[in-house]
C-alpha cells in the first residue's frame, strides 16, 4: 500500500457483560476487519447507515477509540496504540471535524480561543502572530474578524461547521476526518459547507475521509467510496463506478434513497 495513512485489518469489538460476575459473554463487532489506504489530496467516502461502524473507524484513526486488533499506520509507523500517538507530527497532521459542532466546542470559550487551540498545542506563537493566523483561517472559511470575540451559540449551524473546518485547518494537517459534517444542516447550507471544503482541499492539497450515511451528500466530494454494512466493507471502488453501476444490494438501497 502506498498511502501515507494505512488501515490494516482493523477490528473494534465491544464486550457484552452479563451475570452476577459481570463476565464477558459476547461482543459487538463495531468494525470487523477493514483495510484502506489514504493518499495525498484525495477524498474517501465512508458511507453506511447509523450503527454500521463508519464513525468508529474515524475515531480509531484519530485515537478516540481503542482498537481491538489490526493496525493504523502513518508514514510507515504503527500508531495504533493511543499512547504512541502523542507525537506532534501525527496529531498535527490528522485532524477531525465532528458531526455536532456545538457539543465539540467549549461553550465558555470565544471563537478566537477555539480556533487557536491547535496552534497553542503545536506551535509557539506570540499573541499577535496567533491572532493574525486565526484571522487568516477565518478569511478562508468566509467569516470576518468580528467573529473572534463571539461564542459558539451565537452562530448558525452552518457557520459553526465552517469554524470547525478552520480549527481543523489550524495545524496545517494532511488529513481531515469529517464525521457527518453536514447532516444537521438544510440542503442549501450543506452545499455551501461542502463547496467551501472542496475549495480548501484544492488550495491546500488536503486529504479527506468523509463519513456519511447519505450517498447523495458525498456524490461530488469523493474519489473513492467504501460502502459499510455491519462493521465491514461490502463494496469499494471509484465513486463514479459505484454510482453508475452499484454491485451490492445494500449500495443499491442507499442509492435509491437519494431524493
Amino acid at each position: 500500500m502506498s498511502g501515507f495513512v494505512t488501515i490494516e485489518d482493523l477490528k473494534v469489538h465491544y464486550p457484552i457483560r452479563s451475570g452476577f460476575f459481570n463476565r464477558v459473554t459476547d461482543h459487538v463487532y463495531a468494525v470487523d476487519g477493514v483495510s484502506l489506504e489514504i493518499e495525498e489530496g484525495k477524498t474517501y467516502g465512508l458511507v453506511g447507515e447509523s450503527g454500521s461502524g463508519k464513525s468508529t473507524i474515524g475515531k480509531s484513526i484519530i485515537g478516540l477509540e481503542h482498537v481491538t486488533s489490526g493496525k493504523v499506520i502513518y508514514e510507515g509507523q504503527d500508531v495504533t496504540n493511543k499512547a504512541r500517538r502523542r507525537t506532534s507530527d501525527y496529531n498535527r497532521n490528522v485532524q477531525m471535524i465532528f458531526q455536532d459542532s456545538l457539543s465539540s466546542f467549549n461553550p465558555k470559550k470565544r471563537i478566537l480561543d477555539i480556533v487557536a487551540e491547535p496552534l497553542r498545542n503545536f506551535e509557539r506563537l506570540s499573541p499577535e502572530e496567533e491572532k493574525k493566523r486565526v484571522i487568516e483561517l477565518m478569511e478562508i472559511i468566509g467569516l470576518s474578524e468580528e467573529a473572534l470575540l463571539k461564542y459558539p451559540h451565537q452562530f448558525s449551524g452552518g457557520q459553526r461547521q465552517r469554524i470547525g473546518v478552520a480549527r481543523a485547518l489550524a495545524s496545517n494537517p494532511r488529513l481531515i476526518i469529517a464525521d457527518e459534517p453536514v447532516s444537521a444542516l438544510d440542503l442549501s447550507v450543506q452545499a455551501q459547507v461542502l463547496n467551501n471544503m472542496k475549495r480548501i482541499q484544492d488550495e491546500f492539497n488536503l486529504s479527506y475521509l468523509f463519513i456519511s450515511h447519505d450517498l447523495g451528500v458525498v456524490k461530488h466530494m469523493c474519489d473513492e467510496l467504501f460502502i459499510m454494512y455491519r462493521g465491514r466493507f461490502v463494496e469499494t471502488g471509484r465513486a463514479e463506478d459505484i454510482y453508475a453501476n452499484p454491485q451490492h444490494i445494500y449500495t443499491k438501497r442507499l442509492l435509491s434513497a437519494i431524493p
